[in-house]
């Protein structure tokens, strides 16, 4: 129950007994710039976003480029491609955008492009109301131009002017009638011929219905300006607070980390010894680029609670200086067998632990010894090791596992995040992939823009869910979402492509899909033709292998690899790096090439790299 007095009827009715009806927005987009702000001033560089000059360059340019990810009103894409061929200098241009990018006005924003590049000529209706209409080319847009017109050709008083404008916008026929005579009759007075005048009224009229307030898009504006300033002047600090405000949400934080990629910005690993509980940035010195550190809170299932009270230990006693260290330190209270699978999954241990599976294996005896150490704090006991220094601290008797393979490793990392940080296992297929024409995911909206909408595509990833559902006729169809390189996507399979392909879709291998991709709005949908396994598929586009290597240590481990492999059709070149100067050396024979391999390859210490021929 509430103290504050509150209403339920409709606005109009409300407005009309005398009280005044105001909108309060709260803004996500707020919390991320007050965020980026203290992260900036933690350089030593002092900012206030209500000074910034509005006429930045670089964000100018930044925004003539389409780069507005993370950017508030203007990230969409349809929005981005506006912003591409409207190439804005101008703060007003950003407050016209956000007011022209809505149904109705929308179709007005080719004009205002072509307008503002000269290739159209503007038109202002009548010379007196030039002044209003000049700062976007003769287009109505903006409210108060309706009641400036009213104004000035007719000579409506400021309040006759709104009610001009509320009446435009209810479409009363009556009220519109008696505002048609006040407005003809005040123009004829004015010299203006009453067949212009009127002609002028529809104009209007038809405007108003869907006329935007200036003062609230220029408001939305100034905080579209301030974020797109802070990612062209300030990228790590701006995406490091706006990942913190989707950290819950693994299809966005995707999306970032595609950005970052594209901006060369590291997103380093979550760690328990460096890592906050939101996403923060690291520097080796005060003029480094920056990288990215991943929050502790946004690893599955672990909870901002109990990463912060880690982190409050971390904080007062320092980093954890092994897993013994850990266990006396932590709270099992607030520590589950579930938060710290998921955590190893992630490599937030990677720093006391590079075994991931025997760590995860182990996690029981972690919490027992943890357990322990928490009923030694409480009873205050004196232990046996009293008088043994305080750094020293139990060993926990892992259990002896093999670490997980590439695959799995990467397949327990994505489950604990919500998509491959580390790696990807489409890495390993190298150049492959561009030799069969592969389309990134990312990569398939400005593909259908550029093609009219509609076009069929090849696509390569790793099955992450499956719905299967039957149709009103009783087919089978299925939702299958598949994760490449750039993001996750989802494609549509019918009843035959199913049948045919049900058993390989569950097998879990890499697949390549061919698929008909067609643009729906801001989105994309999919529809599957052809399902195949993707090693079949680019066994016959590589011819072999150039493995990179510091020196001759992985030869013989190369050797085992290459005789258990069997023979193929691909040949192998090994380049050793001797005195600052590559020997190549061909091997005899031919050999299978798969992914399979290349990541077998790359798991050998002393490889630097493995490239595609």
């Amino acid at each position: 129950r509430s103290d504050m007095p509150v209403t339920q009827f409709n606005m109009k009715y409300v407005e009309t007994a005398g009280l005044v009806k105001f909108d309060f927005l709260g803004l996500k987009t707020l919390s991320v710039l007050a965020m980026a702000e203290r992260l900036i001033r933690q350089r030593g560089i002092e900012i206030d976003l209500t000074t910034i000059p509005l006429e930045d360059e670089k964000t100018f340019k930044m925004l003539s480029r389409g780069d507005a990810t993370g950017v508030f009103q203007l990230e969409s894409s349809g929005m981005r491609d506006v912003l591409r061929k409207l190439q804005p200098d101008r703060f007003e241009d950003i407050i016209a955008v956000v007011a022209l990018y809505r149904p109705g006005p929308m179709d007005n924003i080719p004009s205002y492009i072509n307008r503002k590049h000269g290739t159209e000529k503007p038109d202002y209706l009548y010379p007196t109301l030039e002044p209003i209409l000049t700062e976007t080319y003769g287009i109505m847009i903006y409210q108060e131009q309706v009641m400036q017109i009213a104004q000035v050709l007719s000579g409506y008083s400021l309040g006759g002017a709104d009610l001009l404008r509320r009446a435009m916008g209810k479409k009363i026929k009556q009220e519109m009638d008696d505002q048609r005579k006040l407005f003809v009759d005040g123009a004829v007075e004015r010299k203006v011929s009453a067949n212009k005048a009127s002609d002028i009224f529809d104009q209007v009229a038809k405007f108003a219905g869907y006329g935007f307030n200036k003062s609230h898009a220029a408001a939305y504006a100034l905080v579209a300006y301030q974020t797109a300033y802070l990612k062209a002047n300030y990228p790590v600090e701006f995406l490091a607070a706006s990942m913190t405000f989707d950290l819950g949400n693994t299809d966005k934080l995707n999306v970032f980390r595609q950005e970052l990629q594209r901006l060369k910005i590291d997103l380093l690993p979550p760690d328990i010894n460096k890592s906050e509980v939101v996403f923060s940035v690291e520097r080796a010195t005060p003029e480094d680029k920056g990288a990215i550190r991943y929050a502790l809170a946004a690893v599955k299932n672990v909870g901002a609670q109990a990463m912060g009270l880690v982190i409050e230990e971390r904080t007062a006693k320092g980093p954890f200086k092994d897993l013994g260290d850990f266990a006396m330190r932590a709270d099992p209270r607030s520590l589950n067998k579930r938060q710290l699978e998921n955590l190893v999954a992630s490599g937030a241990f990677d720093g006391l632990e590079k075994n991931r599976a025997k760590l995860y294996e182990s996690l029981e005896i972690l919490l027992r010894h943890a357990s322990a150490a928490a009923q030694d704090r409480v009873s205050d006991q004196v232990s046996l090791f009293a008088g043994v220094a305080a750094a020293s601290t139990p060993t926990i008797p892992l259990r002896d596992r093999p670490d997980w393979p590439i695959m799995e490793k990467l397949q327990y990392e994505f489950d604990a995040l919500g998509f491959y940080l580390s790696a990807h296992p489409l890495d390993a297929y190298g150049k492959s992939l561009e030799r069969i024409d592969v389309v990134e995911s990312a990569n398939i909206l400005p593909l259908l823009t550029a093609s009219g909408g509609s076009k069929r595509i090849k696509l390569a990833g790793i099955l992450v869910a499956k719905q299967e559902r039957t149709s009103k006729s009783g087919n089978r169809f299925a939702f299958v979402s598949l994760t490449d390189r750039s993001g996750v996507f989802e494609i549509t399979l019918f009843s035959e492509i199913l049948a045919q392909t049900r058993e390989l879709i569950d097998s879990g291998q890499p697949l390549l899909v061919s698929a008909d991709a067609r643009a729906e709005g801001e989105s994309f949908r999919l529809l599957a033709n052809n399902i195949e396994p993707l090693d079949k598929a680019v066994a016959n586009a590589v011819t072999g292998l150039k493995i990179f290597l510091n020196d001759d240590a992985p030869l013989p481990h190369l050797k085992t690899l290459f005789d258990q492999q069997g023979q193929g059709r691909g040949k192998v070149r090994l380049i050793l790096d001797i005195d600052d100067q590559e020997v190549e050396l061909a091997l005899p024979g031919g050999y299978q090439i798969n992914a399979g391999m290349r990541s077998a390859i790359k798991s050998i210490p002393g490889i630097v790299d493995v490239r595609d021929i």
